[in-house]
């Protein structure tokens, strides 16, 4: 009885980067093109119980910019937080964690994002901002179809 009558609690205990790479698999010679390159940025979220009200939310950007077919860099940022979720129903609790923490995280995610490109010589690529509520209902929609994948995906 006094689980149902608790105060709903929803905190950020840590955000950090999980994981960065950067890779110019064509440097030197491709720098030396004066060609547009193609951007394709695509964006993938997850979400996991650590312990009993704890839960990892992960958002992950993969950044891949080519000359005609040749990889001028890659980038790819995963950017984490632990969030305590407790005394939430569970009908709510998937939306928290697909929409109020990676809407959290992101911002940190487009920082590092533009800040990897800047200091490996490029210009700073800047992410988009990202409606995680449609990408949460696209993803159900796909659930519902049988093809969930939690991939968003662009191209510049």
């Amino acid at each position: 009885m006094a689980d149902q009558d608790a105060t709903p609690v929803f905190q950020i205990q840590r955000m950090y980067l999980k994981d960065l790479s950067l890779e110019q698999p064509n440097s030197p010679q491709i720098l030396l093109e004066q060609q547009q390159p193609q951007v394709d940025i695509n964006l993938a979220m997850a979400a996991g119980g650590i312990a009993e009200g704890v839960y990892e939310v992960t958002v992950t950007a993969t950044v891949t910019t080519k000359l005609v077919d040749r990889t001028l860099f890659l980038i790819e940022a995963k950017q984490a937080g632990i969030f305590e979720i407790r005394n939430v129903p569970e009908d709510q609790l998937q939306g928290i964690l697909s929409i109020v923490c990676p809407q959290m995280i992101y911002p940190y995610l487009r920082a590092i994002v533009s800040d990897v490109c800047t200091r490996a010589g490029f210009p700073p690529i800047m992410l988009t901002e990202v409606n995680f509520q449609a990408m949460f209902e696209a993803q159900q929609a796909q659930a519902q179809n049988g093809n969930g994948s939690g991939v968003l995906s662009s191209a510049n």
